[in-house]
């Protein structure tokens, strides 16, 4: 599951027993060696369905870690990339490794910018959110986007009850739930809290405009749905009419 580079056992529950920034600070060295940083193949399929909407101006990566999605940002955007994250050891990783763009350490649901983007995008973050905090998020989103703006993220489908996945990750919320309710502080990451209906819902609450584009090159399950979508949630622009909720 890890490559020699990755955490070791002692590593991965130190990071478990910590709070969420302190937890990734640890994890923030040894963070691209796992199968926590977000495969090439979905940033690619994500870049390859973004292109033929682009070109963007200036981009945005919302809970960046240490800038995997600064690949798909850049080759879409024309304008200046930033990254912003709350944990400054994933934020070191990241300027480390993509010293040309722009790194800063913030909030996520209070993100301080207005007006200032074209695509925002997010990898893998969405689980760090309760339900409850996602509107917060979104809005800050929504807020520091242009008109037009687009905000765009992958979500896996429903794995189906018979997968192995499918238990593995209930198996995984559910020693989460207990760990939090046992310990403090928390580690809020859960992976079945962000269904697709759930994730349209708030961003159309906080102004956006949703749909959704299949990435069919990562893949299909039997039944022929594709195995992932990617969420794009449009600010409206001045000249377009406000859609009605």
């Amino acid at each position: 599951m890890f490559s020699p580079a990755g955490p070791s056992v002692r590593e991965l529950a130190m990071q478990a027993l910590s709070s969420v920034e302190g937890g990734y600070d640890l994890l923030a060295p040894k963070f691209d060696h796992t199968p926590f940083r977000t495969p090439d193949r979905v940033l690619n399929a994500t870049a390859d369905a973004l292109r033929p909407l682009g070109p963007f101006g200036r981009g945005l990566d919302v809970c960046c870690g240490t800038g995997a999605g600064v690949q798909v940002l850049e080759s879409v955007c024309r304008g200046p990339v930033i990254g912003v994250d709350f944990s400054t050891g994933m934020l070191a990783q990241a300027t480390s490794a993509h010293p040309d763009a722009r790194w800063i350490r913030a909030d996520v649901r209070a993100l301080p910018f207005t007006g200032a983007f074209d695509l925002a995008v997010s990898f893998g973050a969405l689980g760090h959110f309760l339900p409850a905090e996602r509107p917060a998020l979104f809005a800050g989103v929504h807020r520091a986007l242009r008109p037009g703006g687009a905000f765009a993220f992958p979500v896996g489908a429903p794995q189906p009850i018979t997968s192995p996945w499918y238990w593995a990750l209930l198996g995984f919320d559910l020693a989460m739930r207990i760990r939090n309710a046992v310990w403090r502080p928390p580690f809020v990451m859960y992976y079945r809290t962000c269904p697709l209906h759930a994730l349209r819902d708030d961003l159309a609450a906080s102004g956006f405009t949703v749909t959704t584009v299949p990435l069919t090159a990562l893949g299909r399950y039997e039944d022929r749905n594709p195995r992932y979508w990617l969420v794009l949630a449009r600010k409206a622009s001045p000249s377009s009419p406000t859609p009605a909720l």
